[in-house]
C-alpha cells in the first residue's frame, strides 16, 4: 500500500538537503566512503557502471544508496564522467569510487568507456538521478547467472513531486509494467534502459555501444546482445529503481504525459508481436 499512496519510507534517507556540493561536510562523505571502502573489492565480479552528465547533486544520492547495498558479490562502481559542466568531478572526487572522464558526448560512449576499464564479469549498468534498494544486486545477479542468459533488465518507480502524486506515477506504473510484458515476448530490447540493466561483459564488448550522442543507447545495446542469449525481465518490485519524474515533467502536466504515453503503446501494439529484422543498430534512426 506504500508504493500507492505514498513513496517507500526507505528513500527519505537519500533526500538532502543540500543546494550545492560545496555544503556537503567532510563528516558526509566520510560516512559514505567508509562504506564503499567496505562494500568494493579490489577482484570485482561485478561493475556497476553509471554515465553521469551535470549530476552534481544527484550522484551522491545514487552513490549512498549503492554504499548501502547488501551483497555477497564482489563488486566495484565505476563512474564515468560524460563532459559535465558543473561540479559532478568535484562531487566523484570526494568519494570513493572509480572514476573517468568521457569527452564524447552521449551515455553510449561513456558507457563504453567504463565497460572496457571494468574489472568485473557482469555489468550492471546505473542511472546517475537514481537511488537503489540494498537487494539490488542480488536479484539481478540472479537473473543474469542464469545459464544461456545475455542481458537483464529490472523495473523502476517514481518518487512522488508536487503535480506528480504517488497514486497517479501508481497507475501509470502498472500500465508500463503491462506493456514490457507485451515487449517482452518478441523485443524485450524495448525494455531493456540504463536505469536497471545487465549483461555479460565478453559480450557487451563484442556488441559494443553507439559512439556518438543518440538516445537508445541501452536499448540498441541490448538487441545486439540477443544473439549471445537470452534477455530476461527481473520483475521482483522490491529490486525497482527509483527516479524523479523529470522524463514525465517535460511534457508538461501528469495527464498530458499520461496521454502521450498511452498513444505511444496503442501505435505500436501491433508491431511488438513481430521480431525486429536485423538491422545496424549503431546507424539506425530513433522513429
Amino acid at each position: 500500500m506504500k508504493t500507492i499512496f505514498s513513496a517507500p519510507k526507505w528513500l527519505d534517507q537519500y533526500e538532502f538537503t543540500f543546494k550545492s556540493i560545496n555544503e556537503v561536510p567532510p563528516s558526509f562523505f566520510q560516512g559514505i566512503n567508509k562504506k564503499l571502502k567496505e562494500l568494493q573489492s579490489p577482484k570485482p565480479v561485478v561493475t556497476i557502471l553509471i554515465a553521469a552528465w551535470n549530476e552534481e547533486l544527484n550522484i551522491l544520492r545514487n552513490i549512498s544508496s549503492l554504499a548501502n547495498l547488501v551483497t555477497d558479490y564482489p563488486l566495484e562502481i565505476i563512474v564515468v564522467n560524460n563532459n559535465s559542466t558543473d561540479r559532478t568531478q568535484q562531487t566523484l572526487d570526494n568519494l570513493s569510487v572509480t572514476s573517468y572522464f568521457q569527452e564524447i558526448q552521449g551515455c553510449g560512449p561513456a558507457r563504453q568507456m567504463g565497460m572496457e576499464r571494468a574489472g568485473g564479469e557482469y555489468i550492471l549498468l546505473a542511472d546517475a538521478d537514481c537511488v537503489y534498494p540494498t537487494n539490488w544486486v542480488n536479484d539481478m545477479m540472479e537473473k543474469l547467472t542464469i545459464p544461456g542468459t545475455a542481458c537483464v533488465y529490472g523495473r523502476y518507480s517514481f518518487i512522488p513531486e508536487p503535480g506528480f502524486s504517488r497514486w497517479k506515477l501508481f497507475v501509470l506504473e502498472k500500465l508500463k509494467d503491462l506493456a514490457a510484458e507485451l515487449r517482452q515476448v518478441k523485443r524485450p530490447y524495448l525494455n531493456a534502459f540504463g536505469i536497471s540493466m545487465g549483461y555479460v561483459k565478453a559480450f557487451g564488448l563484442q556488441a559494443g555501444y553507439i559512439m556518438h550522442n543518440t538516445r537508445g543507447d541501452d536499448g540498441r545495446l541490448c538487441f545486439d546482445l540477443m544473439k549471445f542469449g537470452k534477455i530476461l525481465p527481473v520483475r521482483t518490485n522490491r529490486a525497482r529503481a527509483w527516479t524523479a519524474p523529470r522524463t514525465l515533467q517535460r511534457d508538461g502536466d501528469f495527464a498530458t504525459a499520461l496521454r502521450s504515453r498511452l498513444k505511444l503503446e496503442f501505435s505500436n501494439l501491433t508491431s511488438l508481436l513481430r521480431a525486429h529484422p536485423a538491422h545496424d543498430t549503431k546507424t539506425s534512426k530513433n522513429e
